[in-house]
């Protein structure tokens, strides 16, 4: 495991180090790629006025209560696509069409339904990551294996006690996965909406940065995005490992 960590690491400071000799060397110059030093001072300079702290707020607020409100309706709907042919027969045309629709392409139409408000920024995400949910958690659920649900028959479950009991508690861990993915997706429409109509917010001060040629601030922004994406990534690793861990049991024996 040492061994392991030690790799992951080896990955982040070759990349830093990369980074670090092409612009102390003046090889780059600092306008097209500031060095480590310039955007450290840019973070302590907007950890000093607030400005860091309220974007990471705005920005975070905005891609959970987007994540959470397309996932509140993505987990049923793909639960009983994947479950119900009927259901899957009527839903299925539907969400695959409209999950080739780029978000991008939607952010004209937000605006003048919702303005620059918030709830513009709620409906690029669930529009960007509920389709592609709802597709992977209906296969999540087809994934399980039909003894179990064999099994189910014939203890006398009704269909719904079926689903509840056997099919979707067999198929969360995939379905925790799932939504693992659909989160990082999720930063992608967060930024593309905040770089065209917001006043905060992490891709807010990226596009306002871009106007007056501060690639220190750019730089920032996008690691601060990075750093957010793989805290709560690892998050969801660790949630994981408690909540499945005979998973963890599997992959040891395996």
């Amino acid at each position: 495991m040492g061994k392991l960590r030690l790799i992951s690491a080896s990955g982040i400071l070759l990349v830093l180090a990369a980074w670090a000799l092409v612009t102390y060397t003046g090889l780059v110059d600092a306008l097209f790629l500031p060095t480590p030093t310039q955007v450290l001072l840019e973070a302590k300079k907007q950890l000093d006025d607030g400005t860091l702290f309220l974007d990471i707020e705005m920005s975070f607020y905005r891609i959970l209560m987007g994540f959470v409100l397309s996932t509140i309706f993505a987990l049923p709907i793909g639960v009983l696509m994947g479950t119900s042919k009927y259901w899957n027969a009527f839903w299925e045309p539907l969400v695959g069409f409209i999950r080739y629709m780029p978000a991008v392409a939607f952010i004209p139409l937000s605006i003048l339904w919702f303005g620059t408000s918030d709830l513009q920024k709620f409906f690029i995400i669930f529009i960007g990551v509920f389709f592609q949910a709802v597709i992977m958690i209906a296969d999540n659920c087809k994934t399980v294996k039909k003894s179990v649900v064999e099994v189910g028959l014939t203890l006398g479950l009704n269909k719904f006690e079926i689903i509840k009991d056997i099919i979707f508690r067999a198929a969360l861990p995939s379905i925790w996965d799932t939504l693992r993915t659909i989160w990082g997706w999720a930063w992608t429409y967060l930024v593309v909406a905040e770089l065209v109509a917001a006043s905060s917010g992490l891709g807010f001060r990226i596009m306002q940065a871009q106007r007056y040629l501060s690639t220190e601030t750019i730089i920032l922004g996008i690691l601060v995005i990075g750093i957010l994406g793989l805290v709560t990534d690892l998050l969801f690793s660790y949630l994981a490992k408690i909540m499945f861990p005979w998973r963890e049991r599997e992959k040891i024996s395996n």
